[in-house]
Order: structure tokens, then sequence, then C-alpha cells
């Protein structure tokens, strides 16, 4: 028998209600029980001290477990704080991602674009690359050519900007 899913209810009779009575009729969950078994299936905790699939450890957080409480609204707040924990924490660590993502100015990730280098490089690297485009575009490297100054220009321009930048830690 295929269980319910995404797709409908699965493999189940449907009955009309003529039928279900009949069912009903014939069906006694309680037998088999004795009266204490009947009388506790009765509570209101019934089914208290089983543990739900949402209150088991394969949660993404620590959960409570219900035989921990006395109280089952006490279980139902320790699990929704646990809960907002969770979310906290995943909050804070999308400000802390975007705080690095976004840690230069639009000027700032302009000249990074100039000098070829990501928002994760470092100040050594920045140096490094600086020292490579130098020598790469300056006149006296290309003999004389004198056709890569705005280039050069544009390097020397971008490390001022990058040099001063708070991004860099």
């Amino acid at each position: 028998m295929r269980g319910h899913g995404f797709d409908g209810p699965g493999d189940y009779r449907w009955f009309c209600l003529q039928h279900i009575r009949e069912f009903n009729a014939g069906y006694d969950w309680f037998d088999g029980m004795s009266a204490d078994e009947i009388y506790e299936a009765q509570s209101p905790a019934a089914g208290w001290r089983r543990e739900s699939p949402s209150f088991r450890g394969a949660a993404h957080f620590a959960t409570p477990r219900w035989a921990d409480f006395e109280d089952p609204l006490d279980a139902i707040g320790a699990r929704a704080e646990g809960i907002r924990n969770a979310a906290r924490s995943r909050g804070e660590r999308a400000q802390a991602e975007a705080a690095r993502v976004v840690r230069f100015s639009a000027r700032e990730r302009e000249a990074l674009q100039v000098m070829g280098l990501t928002q994760e490089a470092d100040k050594p690297q920045l140096r490094r690359r600086y020292s490579e485009l130098v020598r790469r575009y300056h006149p006296d490297r290309n003999g004389g050519d004198r056709s890569h100054e705005s280039r050069l220009q544009r390097v020397v321009e971008a490390y001022q900007v990058l040099r001063r930048a708070s991004g860099f830690s």
C-alpha cells in the first residue's frame, strides 16, 4: 500500500457514510486493553511519552525530549526557543556573509577590477599584483613604448584607492 505524499493521499479505501458506520461498528480500538490501559489511552496527555519526529535529535538544532518535561507546554516552549535560536544564528551568519561580500565601496570594487583582483584579495596579494602590473606596463620595461601609459596610470590610481581601503584587514 502506498502512503500519502505529494501526489495525494495514497492507496486508501474510500467509503460512503453508511459503510463507514458499518466498518466502525465492528472495530474496537480498546479491544484487549485493561481498564487502566483504557484510562491511560483516554487521558489528555495520551501519547505524551512518545517522541514525535520533530522532537527527535534529527532536527538541525538541539531539540528537547518530550520525556524531559512534566508539562507539554514547557516542551513546546523549549522547542520554539530552539527554533528562534537557530533562525537567529542563521540570520547572524547571513549578515556576516553580506558584510564580508560588501566590504568595499563601489569605487574600491571598480579599482579591484582594474587590478584584476576579487573581493577576497588581501593586502599582500594587492601589493604583488601592483608590482606585477607596473612591471608589465611601465615604459622602461617595454623599451620606451608609451602605448600602455594610460593603462599604467589606471593601475597606479586603482592602487592608491585600494591601499587605503578599509576592506583590507
